[in-house]
């Protein structure tokens, strides 16, 4: 921990495993990278990743309070959804999740910044229309902040992917946090989304 971080504010990354650097060294991940980018860009933030590779909507709502009590944040990125989808789980089950972190985590008094997440399209297309929308109709419903999906450029280049074609390789890491950089930074200036 750095000197004084405990009177910085706290930015938690609430994820799966894309942001968990699943596959490559944690210290080569987007999350770690994005701690690297407000330093050196001067905002005073620290950044907790309490991201878990299969990590769920439902696993992430069952550790969010002990996670909110400990690090009071400031700002809470939801980077979760695509393991419920790859999955089948039900929607309304996975909007009810979302619902709560979100409720649970502006409660604590924290700002959110929902990610999107996308499906392969072999799920059929009807389900994978309500699995995106599901993000648009967070949005509206909660007044979140959005964030494009974070592989936006980056899953149909497999240059970028390992060799799973699900998780990004090194490479790619600074490329996914241009991805959500454009929709956190309103949140690190303290603006309403």
């Amino acid at each position: 921990m750095v000197a004084g971080a405990a009177l910085q504010p706290v930015i938690v990354v609430l994820g799966d495993s894309l942001s968990a650097s699943y596959g490559i060294p944690l210290d080569q991940g987007w999350v770690t990278r994005l701690q690297e980018r407000l330093t050196r860009e001067g905002y005073p933030y620290q950044v907790v990743n309490a991201s878990i590779s299969g990590e769920t909507t439902r696993g992430a709502l069952a550790r969010l309070d002990p996670l909110l009590e400990t690090h009071q944040p400031e700002i809470v990125v939801v980077e979760l959804g695509g393991n419920d989808g790859l999955r089948g789980l039900s929607l309304g089950e996975m909007r009810r999740n979302f619902s709560q972190i979100i409720q649970k985590s502006q409660q604590s008094g924290a700002k959110v910044l929902l990610v999107r997440m996308r499906l392969p399209p072999n799920y059929g297309p009807l389900y994978t229309e309500r699995f995106q929308k599901l993000f648009a109709d967070l949005k509206n419903e909660y007044g979140v902040a959005i964030a494009p999906f974070i592989l936006h450029g980056i899953a149909t280049r497999s240059e970028l992917m390992q060799s799973d074609g699900i998780h990004p390789r090194p490479e790619a890491q600074a490329l996914m946090l241009d991805n959500i950089w454009p929709a956190l930074v309103p949140l690190l200036l303290g603006v309403s989304p």
